[in-house]
């Protein structure tokens, strides 16, 4: 696949989504060269894809950035701004997902007055839902609906905490050789046995750390911090 501009950035959903949409408004007054914003559906198929998307000649040497939800795969920094995963290619947003970023209350108050207008003065516009309650309102509404979250994210970053540490985000391999198509110094049975049964023993000792234990002890850190 050719390549429209050297800088390329990877980001979830489809061509019409909000992410790559949003991306494209924040990138447009860039005076240097523009990145291509590529989505790519999943946030779990991003290496897969940039694998197809780029030529085998290309994909050593072509650095690009992955931009995603934040999800709860990474405990949010106390400066806003966005978090590295793992790599320095993958960035996560600093609120739990792009959405929440229009979760402003004088925001969606402008976006409720211009559609009511609208409806004014042309009813043939489908809008049901009348003018906007008003700033103070939607703000309480916006404060409910987040109590109303507090057990549910509690019991996510919970869980979220299983995998912050690196030993349980390690998946079983069936392969113990360095690159992709590499065969192994020795392809005997008993050789090929023991690599494989190390592979096991590594990974059952990674899953070991998942208990029910550290889980109810991180929901009882959380539920506690949003008691007080």
């Amino acid at each position: 696949m050719s390549v429209v501009s050297s800088k390329i950035i990877f980001c979830e959903g489809k061509q019409r989504s909000l992410d790559a949409q949003l991306l494209e408004r924040v990138l447009e007054t860039l005076p240097a060269e523009r990145p291509t914003i590529v989505p790519c559906g999943s946030k779990f198929s991003f290496s897969l894809f940039a694998q197809g998307y780029f030529s085998p000649q290309e994909i050593g040497s072509q650095k690009y950035l992955v931009f995603r939800d934040r999800d709860f795969d990474a405990k949010p920094s106390e400066e806003v701004r966005l978090i590295q995963l793992d790599s320095q290619s993958v960035l996560l947003t600093h609120r739990a997902c792009i959405e929440n970023y229009f979760l402003d209350p004088d925001l969606i108050h402008g976006y409720w007055r211009e559609k009511y207008i609208e409806k004014q003065n042309y009813p043939i516009f489908k809008w049901a839902h009348k003018d906007s309650p008003g700033i103070n309102r939607i703000a309480q509404w916006m404060e409910n609906a987040a109590k109303s979250l507090q057990d549910y994210q509690a019991v996510r970053w919970a869980l979220g905490d299983l995998l912050f540490s690196s030993p349980t985000r390690t998946h079983l391999k069936t392969t113990w050789t360095d690159g992709s198509g590499d065969l192994p110094s020795s392809l005997a049975l008993v050789d090929c046995r023991t690599e494989a049964r190390e592979l096991i023993n590594q990974f059952r000792q990674a899953v070991e750390t998942v208990t029910l234990d550290r889980f109810e002890a991180s929901l009882a850190n959380y539920s506690n911090r949003q008691g007080g």
